[in-house]
C-alpha cells in the first residue's frame, strides 16, 4: 500500500456544492493529519484554511502522494493529464450526474480514513496515445476516455478511412458524423451514448465507435492494444472537421491529416475506497437515472 501524506486537492468550482464539499473534505483530512495542498489560484477561497498552495500545476502535482479531486468524471479526466505522468494516483469525491470514474460521493467524506488505515485498493487504467499528424508537423496528446473525430455543427457527414499504421493495411471506411475511439474506462461515456459496448476497465484494448454511420452495417470494432489506428477524414463542402481529446482538447483536422491511436506507455492510478465491482457500480449509476427496469 501506499503511504500517503501530501494530498492535492483539485476542485471544480463551477460544479453545484464542490466548494462546500471541498471545504468538508479539506476538514477532514487535516484531522487526518495529512497535509492539504492547493492551485495558488485557488488562495481567495481557501486563505483561511489550513492549507499550503502551489503556484503552478507541475508544482501542485509533484509535490503530492496523492490527487483527490472534487466534481464530475471530467475533473478526473483533465487532472489525470498531469496525474499520470508524474505516477501519482487519484481519488475523485464525485458531484456530477453518474461519475463511473469516481470513488465516493459527497456524503461518504469520512471514508478518506481508509487513506491512513489501509482500506482501499489501486486500480490501473490504460490511456491512449494521440498523434495529429499535420502540414505543421505533429502534435502528441493523451486521453483517459476517448479521442473523437466529428463534424463542425453545420457540416455535412465526414468521410472517414480508417486502416492499421505502419501499412499494416485497411480497414474501413465510414461516412458519418464522426468516430470515436475510446479505452476501456471511456467505453462507459460518449461510446455508450453511440451504441458502443460497455467494456470491463481492466481490460486491454481500444474501442472504436462510429457516431450515427450512414451504412446498415457499420458496427463498433475491438482492437488489442498494440494495435496503431490510423484515421484520416474529410467532408465534402470542405467545412471544419474536428479532433476532440476527453472532451476538452479540440484541434481542426485538415483533409490530408492523419491521426494515429495506440496505447500509451503511461497509466492513471486510481484509489478505490469501496468494495464495489465495475458492474455493480454500473448498475447503481444507471439506475440513479431510472434506466433499469
Amino acid at each position: 500500500m501506499n503511504s500517503f501524506k501530501n494530498i492535492a486537492v483539485v476542485p471544480n468550482l463551477t460544479k453545484k456544492g464542490a466548494y462546500e464539499t471541498s471545504l468538508k473534505a479539506i476538514n477532514k483530512l487535516t484531522e487526518l493529519n495529512l497535509n492539504v495542498i492547493l492551485s495558488q489560484k485557488l488562495k481567495n477561497y481557501y486563505k483561511d484554511r489550513n492549507v499550503s498552495f502551489a503556484e503552478e500545476n507541475h508544482t501542485l502535482y509533484s509535490s503530492c502522494d496523492l490527487v483527490l479531486t472534487i466534481g464530475g468524471d471530467g475533473t478526473i479526466i483533465h487532472a489525470a493529464r498531469y496525474a499520470s505522468v508524474l505516477k501519482k494516483p487519484l481519488l475523485g469525491i464525485n458531484m456530477g450526474r453518474l461519475g463511473f470514474v469516481a470513488a465516493i460521493e459527497p456524503d461518504e467524506i469520512d471514508m478518506l480514513s481508509n487513506l491512513t488505515n489501509g482500506r482501499y485498493t489501486t486500480e490501473k487504467r490504460m490511456m491512449l496515445k494521440i498523434n495529429h499528424k499535420s502540414s505543421n508537423g505533429t502534435k502528441e496528446f493523451y486521453a483517459l476516455n476517448d479521442a473523437v473525430i466529428s463534424r463542425g455543427s453545420l457540416s455535412r457527414l465526414i468521410d472517414i478511412d480508417v486502416s492499421l499504421a505502419a501499412d499494416r493495411g485497411y480497414i474501413c471506411h465510414y461516412r458519418a458524423d464522426g468516430l470515436i475511439i475510446s479505452t476501456p474506462t471511456g467505453s462507459s461515456a460518449y461510446s455508450l451514448a453511440a451504441g458502443g459496448p460497455v467494456v470491463e476497465p481492466s481490460m486491454k484494448c481500444i474501442l472504436m465507435t462510429p457516431i450515427c454511420s450512414h451504412s446498415l452495417f457499420a458496427r463498433p470494432v475491438l482492437f488489442s492494444h498494440h494495435s496503431e489506428i490510423a484515421v484520416r477524414a474529410s467532408c465534402d463542402d470542405n467545412t471544419e472537421v474536428f479532433l476532440t481529446i476527453d472532451g476538452a482538447r479540440t484541434v481542426i483536422i485538415d483533409k490530408n491529416d492523419t491521426v494515429s491511436v495506440t496505447s500509451a506507455n503511461i497509466e492513471t492510478e486510481l484509489i478505490n475506497l469501496k468494495n464495489k465491482t465495475f458492474y455493480r457500480v454500473l448498475n447503481d449509476k444507471f439506475a440513479e437515472r431510472g434506466d433499469r427496469t
